[in-house]
């Protein structure tokens, strides 16, 4: 009997070090940290893929009590959380792009309580409606976890977490929600810079007429035409942005 005991414990110290990798990237990776999946489908997905990857490779056997454990425990949980926050920053970009398009519009009271993401306006709504609706047919959700399965193999359990190369180049590439945004909402923000000019030119050049009575409802207008045409360009972009994270998650596992 302690036999078997002893070696349902080893299957289950084995079995835990994926779990955890697993568990942290599900908690943080877009689509699979939705409020729509709950803990509990979260728990079930993950045991599900750990008991798929455990035949795979062979997993050392570490007391998860022991220091070594601790500091390994962390190192899962860390890397399972930067492989889904890698991909947060382009849903950042969305989310900053829509922002700044409402802005440019006139929309930007016009907000919608996100579960997700918090009180954000109707357009960056839409925009990460449409991201996700990209990421799914990109396939990215089957590649992310690709991409975990085959990570143990690049960094297998009880090595090194990261290199100072990784961490520089996830520095280098959270400035990707800033210039991912200005790449997305520029079309839109350059149009509608120069309505803004023509309508201070028209102001300038017949004082008497009210350009707030005229020119919001031109800018509304004007902005939703000009985001309809622009949104094959807009939906290339956020191709791009999730195309390019996920390349930054194969460059981060060491991938090639």
């Amino acid at each position: 009997m302690n036999i078997e005991l002893a070696t349902l414990m080893d299957h289950f110290y084995k079995l835990m070090w994926p779990m955890l990798r697993i568990s942290a990237l599900l908690m943080t990776a877009p689509i699979f940290s939705l409020n729509a999946l709950n803990v509990r489908i979260r728990i079930l997905f993950g045991l599900a893929l750990t008991v798929m990857v455990y035949p795979l490779y062979d997993w050392p056997v570490i007391d998860p009590l022991s220091g070594m454990g601790l500091l390994e425990m962390a190192n899962q949980i860390t890397l399972g959380v930067l492989m889904g926050l890698t991909l947060q920053v382009v849903v950042a970009a969305v989310l900053v792009a829509g922002q700044t398009i409402s802005n440019s519009v006139g929309l930007s009271m016009a907000t919608l309580i996100d579960p997700n993401t918090g009180n954000v306006p109707v357009l960056s709504q839409f925009l990460i409606i449409l991201s996700t609706l990209i990421f799914i047919g990109l396939g990215g959700h089957a590649l992310l976890i690709g991409m975990v399965i085959d990570s143990f193999s690049t960094m297998p359990i009880g090595k090194s977490l990261l290199s100072a190369s990784a961490w520089t180049g996830l520095a280098a590439w959270s400035s990707m929600m800033f210039l991912g945004a200005l790449l997305t909402a520029l079309p839109v923000v350059v149009t509608m810079l120069f309505i803004n000019m023509g309508l201070g030119i028209t102001t300038r050049a017949a004082p008497a007429l009210n350009i707030f009575s005229v020119g919001f409802p031109a800018l509304l207008l004007a902005g939703f035409a000009i985001m309809i045409m622009s949104l094959p360009s807009m939906g290339a972009r956020i191709q791009w942005l999730w195309l390019q994270g996920l390349q930054q998650v194969n460059q981060l596992l060491g991938i090639a």
